[in-house]
Order: C-alpha cells, then structure tokens, then sequence
C-alpha cells in the first residue's frame, strides 16, 4: 500500500541501478520496443454485446434455477410474491439509472470504489475496496464456486450425494481456470460470458416455453393457493424485499470496467436499461412457470425448484438441468472476477493497494496481478466451515456501499452542478433508491443484530488499516525495501508493467 515512491522496472531511464541489482537483464525484456505503436494499456473491447453479458451473466446465477422460494415465504401468497419480483426489479432499475448516470458523468473504472472518492474522499473510499478484497468477494465468489462444483458433478453422481471432496477439489479447478481466462485475455473472457449468457438465457426458456403452455391450457390453480397457513405479516415483506434485491444484484458490474467500454456515453446506460429489462421478465415469467406447475407448498419444500419442476414436466431430460446451474454459475465466476478486478486495479492507481496490482501484461494487456489476487483467499475460503454466516456478516456492507455511492450523486448534483452529464437520470430516483439501500441496513441491524454488529467491526477495521498503510509516510527503512523489492520480484514474474497512461 501507499509508501515513499518505489522504482518500477519498465525499462528506460526509470530503472533504478542501485536498486534492481543483477536483475535488469530480464527486466529490460519486460519493456516493449520503443518503436511500437502498441502501448501498454487496458483496451476499449467491451461492447454494447458484452456489456449486455456482462451485467445479465453475472446477475442470473445459480438461485434462480434452485431456490427462489425467500420471496415466497414471507409474501405468503403467489400474486404478493409476483408483485415482489416486480418491485425489485423495477427498484434495481432505479439503482442501475442511478450508476449509468455516475459512470457517464466520472468516466473511470471502479464503480462503488470511484463514486464514493470522488464524492467523499480516500477514507470511505479505502474502506469499501478493503471489505471487499478480504471478505466479501473471496466469500462470495467461493460459494457460487462451491455451486458450480455440486452441480457440475451431480450428474455424475446421481442417485448419490457427491462427495465434498470431489465437490472441493472441481470449484478449485473451476476457480484457477476462471483466474486463467481473466489474466491471459480480455477477449477470451468476454467472448465466454456472452456464450455463458446466451447458455443461462436458452435455461430460462426452457422453463418458460413449458410453463407458459401450460398456463395457456388454464393451470391456474396455484395461483390462488397461499403458500403457508398463517397470514401474510408485513413484518415479513422488508425480509422478502431484501431476498429479491440480493437476486437482482449484479446491475453495477459494468461499471467497474468503464475505462475498457467502447463509446461509454451511449453503451453504458443502453446496456444497463436492455439488461434490467431482460432479467426483471425472466425472473417473473420463471416463477410464473414454476407456479404454472408446482404448489406454493411443493416449491417451497423443493432444494433445487428448476431440477424439480424438470422432472415434472421433461423425465428423463431433467439430468440436464444441473448442467445448466453449473454453467450459471461458471458464468457468474467469470463476471465478477473480470469486473471486480478493475476494483483493486484503480485503487491500487489511487495509492490505496499495493502497486503491483495496478500493472499490465506487457503482451496480454490485462490487469493480472489485481485478477489473481482473489485467488489464493478464494481457494481459502473453500475450507470455511460456515462460509454463509460470514457472507451474512457483510451483506448489509453491500447495501450500505452502494448506498453512499447513490447518495454521492445526489451530494454531486449539489457540489458541481457543472460537471459533464451526458446521461442525467429524475432526481427522485437517486433518492428514492439511497432511502431504500439504508432501509436494508437498518433492517438488518433490527432483524440480526449480532451477525450485523460482527459485520459491522469487520467493515470498521478498514479504518486502522487506512490509517497504518496510507496515511503513515514515515514507514521504517527495511518496509519500503521489502515492498520495493517484492514489487520487483513479482514484476519479473508476472511479467507486468505500470499503464503507460499513468506513468509517472
């Protein structure tokens, strides 16, 4: 993190003799040719195409197709649970407006990250990306892993349960091929969410066009049917809010790589509305379905509604749904890894993470270092024995970040009315969709205090490390070698360069 100023090896001048010893050699092959044209850069190769894939890829995970009865539990009735579906949907529209109008207007990567510095400064800013890199995404991206390895290997293993051991070991390779994807090739990775994306969209379908017949033939009944005997308690629909909400996140996931966006102005908003629009119907012409086939009672008591209700209608067929949950889920490994990447990439620009995972592949251009990160403390959290408890610890952070960034559009609007907004969104629904964010967060402190307060000091710690590893100049001698020359070493290694656009 932040120390005096450290010589990179990218050839040139800025190599510094008395530092790198015996090692120039080798560093002087990291430097392209001076007479290339080709700088050393993250391209423009996210499209209007992969953008769309992007964001529908990585909302549409594995909870579709396997457990979306949470709405249904505290909605108690099937049309209650429908509205919910659309409410959420229409609510995380709002939020995606909200972010199309902060990336048109602060055109850099980084999402949550880079609103919330440009708006309230290093501090908050540092604490979001440092939850992030040490709990939230190696948790979250271990668990859709975990679902990935259960659903791959199903088929497989059927009628039996598979063996966590199988299980454990196929996410690590489903993991180290995704880190793979993402640290040799921008293109690669992209090209795989839009064929992943069409994969998840063919699935849906394949509930939908049944359902929809038969609902046509008039299999209505169970749409009439409350799901549970006891009425519907309004305490109940905050909780059943927030399952739909947590469905529907995702929407922010182009944002973060904005600097890579072919013509941002017009494809990041096109891209957010066009994907809102997608999901919101598929997520209700699914449960449409389901309910065109199943009970409330019977989807409720299902584990996996998409495996039960092929079964139902397909036979045989039905051995192939697994499949498809498990290229959901690969397919929400890949875009948030790539997207979630350009995170730590920025902050590391910004002096906020060590600055090695702000440099390029001097051959592949992609930000390697800040990919691979993730990877030994995803592989990590495999091996955690209550992995969801600590993902509950810091669901409320999510809410909390995304709200400070919706609310530093509204303070901007205020701040610097001036500023550039080739995309400007009705003031009500920034504030309309902050409100509700805090909403979530002091739901969350009501309903699970304890779980919300562990969440809440892990989140915290972020300010004592702030403080110890960007704010403190006057670090001993031998930390600034060890840092200067573990940069180094891992330059050599990876084979990585400093952004030629932000060279000092």
């Amino acid at each position: 993190m932040s120390t005096s100023p450290v010589p990179v090896i990218y050839g040139g001048d800025d190599v510094n003799p008395d530092t790198c010893g015996s090692m120039p050699s080798k560093a002087d092959s990291l430097q392209p040719s001076q007479s290339s044209e080709e700088t050393v850069v993250l391209k423009k190769k996210v499209n209007l195409l992969r953008g769309i894939s992007i964001i529908i890829g990585t909302i549409i995970g594995a909870g579709i197709f396997i457990s979306p009865k949470g709405i249904l539990q505290h909605t108690g009735t099937v049309p209650m649970a429908l509205a919910m579906w659309t409410a959420c949907g229409i609510l995380s529209l709002f939020g995606a407006l909200s972010y199309a109008e902060l990336g048109t207007s602060i055109p850099k990567s980084g999402a949550h990250y880079t609103y919330i510095l440009e708006a309230f400064g290093p501090l908050s800013a540092f604490v979001r990306v440092w939850v992030e890199l040490i709990i939230i995404r190696p948790a979250s991206t271990a668990v859709i892993s975990l679902a990935f390895g259960q659903y791959v290997l199903q088929p497989l293993f059927m009628p039996c349960g598979v063996p966590e051991i199988a299980v454990k070991i196929t996410t690590t390779i489903g993991i180290t091929a995704i880190m793979y994807i993402n640290s040799m090739s921008v293109s690669w990775s992209a090209r795989l969410q839009i064929c992943l994306t069409f994969f998840k969209l063919g699935a849906i379908l394949i509930i939908i066009i049944p359902g929809m017949v038969l609902l046509c033939k008039g299999e209505t009944h169970n749409f009439h049917q409350p799901s549970h005997q006891k009425e519907v308690s309004l305490s109940g629909l905050p909780l059943a809010f927030y399952s739909g909400m947590y469905a529907y996140a995702g929407w922010f996931y182009m944002n973060f790589v904005t600097e890579e966006v072919e013509n941002p102005e017009k494809n990041i908003p096109r891209a957010i509305c066009i994907s809102m629009v997608v999901v919101t119907v598929c997520y209700i012409l699914t449960n449409v379905a389901y309910f065109a086939v199943m009970s409330p009672e019977e989807l409720l008591a299902s584990d996996a509604v998409a495996v039960t209700f092929a079964e139902r209608l397909m036979g045989k067929f039905s051995v192939a749904v697994p499949i498809f949950v498990a290229l959901s889920c690969f397919g929400s490994m890949n875009g948030g890894i790539f997207a979630v990447a350009r995170m730590f990439f920025v902050a590391s620009r910004e002096g906020h993470l060590p600055e090695i995972l702000s440099m390029i592949h001097v051959r592949k251009h992609t930000p390697l270092p800040a990919v691979i990160v993730l990877y030994p403390l995803t592989v990590l959290m495999l091996f955690v024995s209550d992995l969801y408890s600590l993902l509950n610890f810091l669901s409320f952070a999510r809410w909390l970040f995304i709200g400070l960034a919706v609310t530093g559009l509204i303070y901007l609007r205020h701040k610097r009315p001036d500023m550039h907004r080739p995309f400007k969104v009705p003031l009500f629904i920034p504030v309309f969709f902050a409100l509700t964010c805090f909403f979530i967060v002091a739901l969350s402190l009501y309903s699970d205090p304890i779980n919300t307060g562990i969440g809440c000091a892990i989140t915290l710690t972020g300010i004592p490390a702030y403080y110890l590893f960007v704010v403190w100049d006057n670090k001993p001698k031998w930390f600034r070698r060890l840092m200067g020359s573990m940069t180094r070493t891992l330059q050599i290694i990876l084979e990585v360069v400093p952004s030629e656009q932000h060279k000092d």
